[in-house]
């Protein structure tokens, strides 16, 4: 887009998606959470003793933890202006949401 854009419309593009960004992804990221944890409870409820866990809720749970994580350090970052102490770039949140797509796929066939 910046090699195709001048300079001038460039920023001006960027800040147009930037400000959309800014206006979806903090109620995104609460929805987010706050279903994931509803799902989580759903899912697992209550456990009798002895009880192993399918390869279904295995990746279920590796999922929700992941998930769990990306949104808390999202509403931490959006809400309450605290950065993370580790992994302060974007690569690896990116990673992490490719990763549970991955996993998406892999519980699909199942």
């Amino acid at each position: 887009m910046q090699k195709t854009l001048s300079e001038e419309k460039y920023k001006e593009v960027r800040s147009y998606f930037a400000k959309l960004t800014r206006a979806i992804v903090p109620k995104a990221l609460v929805i987010a959470v706050i279903s994931g944890i509803y799902l989580f409870h759903i899912s697992f409820g209550s456990f009798p003793e002895n009880y192993d866990f399918s390869s279904f809720q295995i990746l279920l749970s590796l999922k929700a933890i992941l998930g769990l994580w990306l949104g808390f350090r999202g509403i931490l970052q959006v809400f309450f202006g605290i950065q993370p102490f580790v992994f302060k770039g974007h690569r690896l949140p990116f990673i992490l949401v490719i990763l549970i797509i991955f996993l998406s796929q892999i519980m699909y066939s199942i």
